[in-house]
């Protein structure tokens, strides 16, 4: 199966990125808390150094696959399906302290979500079914400073990773008849800087 990674900017415009191919990531023994430990190590130094986040995704897309081609454990913690809200989440591991979010997320057909950014950077790698991600930038006026146009649209299947920078806006929406089923990993969140955008209303709230 070819897969691809992609990369979302605040201009919404979404960039192939180059991947690494899986046989030079098969490993014998890789588990959860080596990834973290690998993720911590590149986030440190990116800060320690002054790396932008476009920087950084590379590395943590590489080692997102690296897990889920690897880890038991992400592939078997998964989500029971949620009629009453569509959605349902795993959270694979929770530290007090600890800055990022790391879980499993279904999403049953038909699911959609509200347009948002993250508020930090994003990885998302589909495991199961299909998400369309639609992408959106600001064009703020003076009538409307938080006025959005949509910039285009993606559909990622299985394999494929999208990762986002902070200020990358989007919505999605779980496509095809069977649910979706993501790995996510995000950066560490500020809720000054994540907002949920109506695009009737060409308003932004915090999310």
């Amino acid at each position: 199966m070819k897969t691809a990674d992609w990369l979302v900017k605040e201009d919404g415009i979404c960039c192939l990125c180059k991947s690494v191919r899986e046989w030079n990531l098969l490993a014998e023994e890789y588990r959860l808390y080596r990834f973290l430990t690998e993720v911590e190590d590149i986030t440190r130094l990116a800060a320690i150094e002054g790396r932008d986040e476009e920087t950084s995704l590379s590395g943590l897309r590489m080692l997102v696959r690296k897990l889920v081609l690897n880890c038991y454990t992400v592939k078997t913690r998964l989500p029971e399906p949620n009629q009453k809200t569509g959605v349902s989440v795993v959270m694979l591991y929770d530290e007090l302290g600890f800055p990022m979010t790391i879980q499993t997320e279904m999403n049953l057909p038909g699911t959609t979500s509200p347009i948002h950014n993250h508020g930090t950077w994003g990885i998302v790698m589909v495991l199961e079914g299909k998400q369309k991600n639609t992408f959106w930038k600001r064009n703020p006026t003076s009538e409307f400073p938080d006025k959005i146009n949509r910039v285009g649209e993606r559909i990622i299947e299985p394999g494929d990773i999208i990762s986002f920078t902070s200020e990358a806006i989007h919505s999605i929406e779980a496509v095809g008849d069977e649910p979706t089923i993501t790995f996510n990993l995000y950066g560490e969140t500020f809720g000054n800087k994540r907002f949920q955008f109506n695009l009737d209303r060409q308003t932004a709230k915090h999310f």
